[in-house]
């Protein structure tokens, strides 16, 4: 089968590279008798290709190499922060150093930059390897060879839920109209591969999860940056959420959580969401420091604002949108994220960072408050007001190890996911108190839930979803499927959102639609691009509203 040009997949032994060097540690073992040579090549394949496609989550420079030197090829993270971007409810300086300024400003649909490329690439490089391990699967009759079938074909839902909220209008109503190309078995002409309808699209991601769910019966994961049954089921919960298959999203959501709860309140008030071994995290990009290391091509140097080595100490912050900061009570441990508007945060208290001048060798510690006010050469700039503070360092506050892991599934989610499906389900009451017992347990006591309609109750797990999960790359998926306009700014009112930045985008607006890059649309002649609408320039959807900012 042809390959399109910017996606050619990698050799066997290319493969083998990431393995050797994947941060996932998987056993590579058959288990399984007496093979013959082609077994074993065909098993280590699957092996390689396997950890391949874990490791392009994570590596830096995987996407477009290590010649490009590119600081925002930085593995599935870039992903999430150019979604991020995309919303609003994350800003920063106009700056020349922020390699995702072009989804801030919306040129990202300009089908010719390296972003949209990225975005459409990496989940399509794994869909590759995910066919050519299919095609070459040994006997799969062993608990641990059905596993990696398993793993391999949740990891294909995976990709094309990493692509389908962003390609089409929401799922309800557009099921027939086209999403992304398949790369299925059946597809014998890459160059005229057109893409597929909603419906067709979610089918095979619900087929692939419901049989890795099947797949996975009776194994158990060595680490969690591996997928697993339950794992499977969150990701069927997403799906199901996004088709507003209420009842099915529910209860994935349930099976998913089995086993996993949330920060505590005490937790949360310290810099986290860094360690994949935190009793919240389903499934995680492990990133250890012989992969993801000191280096500012990496997800914490572009998000987290206590790295020694990152863009986001030095040169900007990634802030919260002040309009969506106000929304959150004062009594709810999440307001301490981000730095107000007087740039304090109660999070700071007890914090140290500690810098030793690599010239007089003199040590000086920042503590607390002082933190955000210190300005360390080559190190750190003070931070604005509405910094996020969110993200911790795991290898302490300061250290130029980027070796944070990035969280793809938390308990978090799933509560959230279960109290909004149980609502819209049609059970309000069940799903406000589902709301209610998290909000009120693990983040604000004094949470109650006001809603007395489905729309209302939306509206505030809407809310819900962009504190809890800023940063991490779901409220631009939740902008498409719930319909909603994109705001970043009221007229008249304060903003820390920079005047090139200051536009809302109406929920039909056609160029909320990701593009397809060139290279596709060259090389796959089947393809028909997303058009329609016009980059915005500041002032344009003055009027608009989101439910939840207003």
């Amino acid at each position: 089968m042809k390959k399109i040009n910017f996606l050619t997949i990698m050799s066997v032994s290319i493969f083998s590279m990431f393995a050797l060097n994947s941060c996932n540690n998987l056993d590579l073992h058959y288990e399984g008798g007496t093979q013959d040579l082609e077994q074993i090549i065909q098993a280590n394949r699957v092996d390689a290709a396997l950890n391949g496609m874990y490791a392009w989550m994570s590596t830096p420079l995987s996407f477009f190499g290590v010649a490009s030197n590119r600081a925002d090829d930085i593995g599935y993270p870039g992903l999430c922060l150019s979604e991020d971007l995309n919303s609003g409810d994350m800003v920063n300086i106009v700056t020349t150093y922020d390699w995702f300024t072009v989804a801030l400003e919306y040129s990202d649909r300009t089908s010719t930059y390296a972003n949209p490329r990225m975005r459409f690439g990496l989940p399509y490089k794994i869909l590759y390897s995910a066919k050519e391990a299919l095609e070459v699967l040994p006997d799969t009759t062993t608990v641990e060879m059905r596993a990696k079938l398993g793993q391999i074909k949740a990891m294909r839902a995976f990709a094309y839920l990493s692509l389908a909220p962003y390609f089409q209008f929401k799922y309800k109503g557009n099921q027939e109209k086209p999403s992304v190309p398949l790369m299925v078995d059946n597809v014998e002409d890459s160059r005229n591969n057109p893409r597929a309808s909603l419906r067709d699209l979610y089918s095979a991601i619900i087929k692939d999860l419901t049989e890795a769910i099947e797949d996975f019966d009776g194994w158990e994961r060595s680490n969690k940056g591996q997928i697993d049954q339950q794992v499977a089921y969150g990701l069927r919960a997403r799906a199901y959420m996004y088709m507003e298959e209420w009842d099915k999203a529910a209860a994935d959501a349930d099976k998913a959580l089995a086993g996993y709860t949330p920060y505590s309140i005490a937790e949360a008030q310290k810099p986290a969401f860094v360690n994949a071994n935190d009793h919240n995290v389903i499934w995680a990009v492990l990133c250890p420091s012989d992969i993801v290391g000191v280096t500012r091509i990496s997800w914490p140097s572009q998000i987290c604002s206590f790295t020694g080595m990152g863009y986001t100490t030095l040169f900007f912050n990634r802030c919260i949108n002040n309009l969506l900061f106000d929304k959150i009570p004062t009594t709810d441990v999440r307001k301490g994220w981000w730095l107000d508007e007087n740039a304090y945060s109660p999070n700071l208290n007890g914090l140290n960072w500690v810098w030793t001048d690599p010239d007089s060798k003199v040590t000086t510690t920042f503590s607390g408050q002082d933190i955000v006010s210190a300005n360390i050469p080559d190190v750190k700039a003070p931070m604005d007001p509405y910094s996020n503070i969110k993200f911790g360092q795991r290898s302490g506050i300061g250290s130029e190890s980027n070796d944070n892991d990035w969280i793809l599934m938390r308990a978090e989610e799933m509560i959230l996911i279960k109290a909004e499906a149980t609502a819209k389900a049609g059970n309000l009451a069940g799903g406000k108190q589902i709301l209610e017992n998290f909000v009120k347990t693990y983040r604000n006591p004094s949470f109650t839930s006001t809603a007395i309609s489905i729309d209302a109750f939306s509206n505030e797990i809407f809310l819900q979803r962009r504190i809890e999960l800023w940063g991490e790359g779901f409220t631009m998926a939740d902008i498409m499927r719930l319909g909603k306009n994109v705001v970043r700014y009221h007229p008249g009112a304060a903003t820390n959102v920079p005047e090139p930045y200051q536009f809302n985008i109406a929920a039909n607006d056609p160029w909320i639609l990701l593009r397809f890059p060139q290279s596709e649309t060259t090389n796959n002649l089947g393809i028909i691009q997303n058009e329609g609408g016009t980059q915005p320039k500041q002032g344009d959807g003055a009027s608009l509203l989101d439910g939840v900012t207003d």
